[in-house]
């Protein structure tokens, strides 16, 4: 498998945020969302063996929970589903982070599936949600929507609403995008929509929801990696 970085931090997004938690970063991504903040993952990458990875992993107990994110890890399915498989068999908690383009259907129930359904304000990228994932929700699983703009919240509480997300997933994120240069600051006003701004919207649609910031981005420096 091809690794840009493997490191222990605290979880920034999810029902899971603010748990300690090991990432496993896999390199490549067939998407180019508009707002990405993880350019850097698209190529290169140093090859290690499934063995070397539960290695790295097994060094940084006892944290127990362990997200598989990219990138796109999709990419890599071939390697990572029997490491998966290996590391559920061993007691942890796994997560991936995907963009649901991929197949996810061979992804084992056990695995908490965050699939990020992408607006329009992700340019090229929108529309690249391969739709029979749906069926491969679980009530362990969540749907994510970065959003940029208006138009973005209301394709989202479209898509929500269209294919009864709520009975499908555990969970619904919204989460505002990101500056792809921000400042230093550790503050909302690197966001390209308000986080009030979107919680008003929500709180007028009463819509079935969790409200996701990027909890990193507000501990740390916003383009610090590795944390």
């Amino acid at each position: 498998m091809h690794l840009i970085e493997l490191y222990k931090s605290v979880q920034g997004e999810s029902s899971f945020a603010g748990l300690p938690c090991i990432f496993v970063r896999l390199a490549g991504c067939n998407l180019r969302c508009a707002w990405c903040d993880s350019e850097y993952t698209f190529s290169g990458g140093k090859p290690f063996s499934a063995d070397e990875i539960v290695a790295q992993i097994e060094a940084l107990a006892p944290c127990k929970l362990v997200e598989f994110t990219g990138g796109e890890p999709m990419l890599q399915a071939r390697e990572l589903l029997p490491l998966i498989d290996r590391l559920l068999a061993s007691g942890y908690t796994l997560m991936i982070e995907t963009s649901g383009e991929r197949p996810l259907g061979d992804v084992p129930k056990a695995v908490h599936k965050i699939v990020d359904v992408k607006c329009p304000g992700a340019g090229a990228a929108s529309n690249s949600f391969r739709m029979e994932n749906l069926d491969a929700l679980t009530k362990g699983d969540e749907v994510k929507f970065v959003l940029t703009d208006r138009a973005d919240y209301e394709f989202a509480r479209s898509f929500i609403a269209e294919h009864a997300l709520n009975e499908k997933a555990g969970g619904i994120l919204l989460s505002p995008a990101f500056n792809k240069s921000p400042s230093p600051l550790r503050s909302t006003d690197n966001a390209t929509l308000d986080p009030r701004t979107l919680v008003e919207w929500m709180m007028a649609d009463g819509i079935d929801a969790r409200l996701s910031l990027q909890i990193h981005k507000f501990i740390w420096e916003p383009m610090k990696k590795g944390v």
